[in-house]
């Protein structure tokens, strides 16, 4: 049985690590050089690293930040926000990411997802997909989830699975920020569909979401960025518990 893996996602803003509420009112939570190295040393499984205001503000994503972060990390780490080309990734792998997560662009050009599993390999390939339940329907949201489109989120993570993406990071913008809990009935129905893992985000709040979002959500892996920032859920603690819990981590 494979493992389940706790990821700590940094949001860059300006060169430093924030977490708002539902994608507004960011807060400062820290140097993410800093906070890379310290998740590294408490057991993160790998670390999801978002230029947030790389796709609004059309730039990409620092490479200089990467370098540092690959310096003073043994673990995998993804990297996304305005990555638009083979270039830009081609950028990234050789500054040290492991993966690259891409979102709008993919959206925008879907042939983008293809391009890239098809020069590096899909297991460096991370499609995140923003959507939010309106009226019982998942759509799709672009730009940082500011933009709503007529996308459902099943197919289109289908769609994506089929063009070679390696993994699926689903972000529930109802539950982004709320810590109630993530979309369990969503991220279940995402695993029964694909073949690939999906990695839950939007939500975390407690220990029992994320028992809740491996046992009840058959999710692959569990990403949340404030209870770790701030020092609320020490995963160490969160990995006993999951142990605990009959739940495979890596200790």
């Amino acid at each position: 049985m494979l493992t389940k893996r706790i990821i700590p996602c940094l949001d860059i803003k300006n060169g430093r690590t924030v977490k708002g509420v539902n994608f507004v009112d960011l807060r400062d939570a820290g140097d993410p050089v800093e906070l890379a190295k310290q998740y590294a040393e408490l057991g993160a499984d790998e670390l999801v690293f978002l230029d947030i205001s790389a796709t609004l503000e059309g730039r990409a994503t620092t490479l200089d930040m990467v370098l540092h972060v690959a310096e003073q990390v043994n673990i995998p780490f993804t990297v996304g926000g305005g990555i638009s080309s083979i270039e830009d990734v081609d950028a990234l792998l050789q500054c040290g990411a492991d993966k690259v997560s891409i979102n709008s662009s993919a959206l925008k050009r879907p042939e983008l997802v293809n391009d890239l599993s098809s020069k590096f390999g899909s297991q460096c390939v991370v499609v995140a997909i923003d959507a939010k339940q309106i009226d019982g329907q998942w759509k799709v949201h672009l730009a940082g989830g500011s933009i709503p489109t007529d996308i459902d989120l099943f197919e289109w993570a289908k769609d994506v699975e089929e063009r070679g993406a390696g993994e699926i990071l689903f972000t529930s913008m109802n539950h982004d920020g709320t810590k109630n809990g993530f979309a369990n009935e969503a991220l279940a129905k995402l695993s029964d569909l694909l073949n690939i893992p999906i990695i839950a985000s939007g939500g975390a709040g407690n220990v029992q979401h994320f028992i809740d979002t491996f046992k009840e959500g058959k999710s692959d892996a569990a990403l949340a960025a404030s209870v770790f920032h701030f020092g609320e859920i020490p995963i160490p603690d969160l990995k006993k518990e999951l142990k605990d819990n009959n739940i495979e981590v890596r200790l």
